[in-house]
């Protein structure tokens, strides 16, 4: 096996960013993946002691798809996010500043529908990201899986609607399923496959027009009888990976 592709998403469902390489930390998410999350008017996050929060508390692509065809440029050295879509201009902000935060909101409310929760702050968790897990997690996608879905579909999907950090290839379809509970060796990072991931109706949307195209939930269920792709794991060795790293199950 080895890596075919990288992806991080600075703000948690709005737009993920390609990359080429990335230093994973033992017992930490992916550097900048999901750093900031979009609170709504029902959000329960006490931003006076920000910690990690469900997922229910966040602007999301299940409840909100269009937010799916977003996609980021991250800054790393300024902490600046520039996020595109094909409906709208270009945005370049700083998530840390509140009067730039307003900017995004004015920006991203297009997106939103009108009959549910509007976007209101980004917040942010101490070094960790917002991951949709308790513990800080990274997921693995298999390319061979993404294959067999779009076939069952009869039509092309990309790998975006899944919203997956590292991408595998040269591994059979839905192997990763029985590596939960033991290590995959990605260069000289290792991870613990923690779970399965449960997908929602997020990925039934197109990542680049951010409309729902695809019954991907349904035939995940009536082809495969499961209603999941890709898995959660975890860092138990620190290492750098990048593309054509390779990978093994140990």
């Amino acid at each position: 096996m080895q890596v075919c592709a990288l992806y991080r998403h600075p703000i948690k469902s709005h737009g993920r960013e390609a990359i080429e390489r990335v230093h994973l930390a033992q017992g930490a998410t992916m550097p900048w993946d999901r750093v900031w999350a979009v609170t709504h008017e029902a959000t329960k996050f006490d931003a006076g002691a920000p910690k990690w929060a469900s997922c229910n508390n966040f602007m999301i692509g299940s409840r909100t798809p269009g937010l799916a065809g977003i996609w980021a440029i991250m800054d790393e050295a300024d902490r600046a996010i520039t996020l595109t879509h094909q409906a709208l201009a270009s945005l370049t902000f700083h998530p840390d500043d509140p009067a730039e935060t307003a900017r995004f909101l004015d920006w991203v409310a297009p997106l939103c529908p009108s009959n549910r929760a509007a976007p209101t702050a980004i917040v942010a968790a101490p070094n960790r990201g917002m991951t949709d897990t308790t513990y800080p997690s990274v997921s693995i996608m298999n390319t061979a899986s993404h294959h067999a879905v779009a076939d069952a579909l009869g039509v092309e999907i990309t790998k975006e609607r899944w919203r997956g950090n590292i991408w595998l290839d040269d591994t059979a379809a839905w192997s990763e399923f029985g590596w939960i509970g033991r290590d995959v060796k990605i260069g000289d990072a290792v991870l613990r496959i923690r779970e399965p991931i449960k997908r929602c109706p997020v990925t039934n949307t197109n990542p680049i027009t951010g409309e729902r195209d695809t019954a991907t939930l349904d035939i995940l269920n009536s082809v495969f009888g499961h209603q999941n792709f890709g898995v959660y794991a975890e860092v138990i060795t620190s290492g750098d990976i990048a593309l054509g790293t390779k990978a093994e199950v140990i």
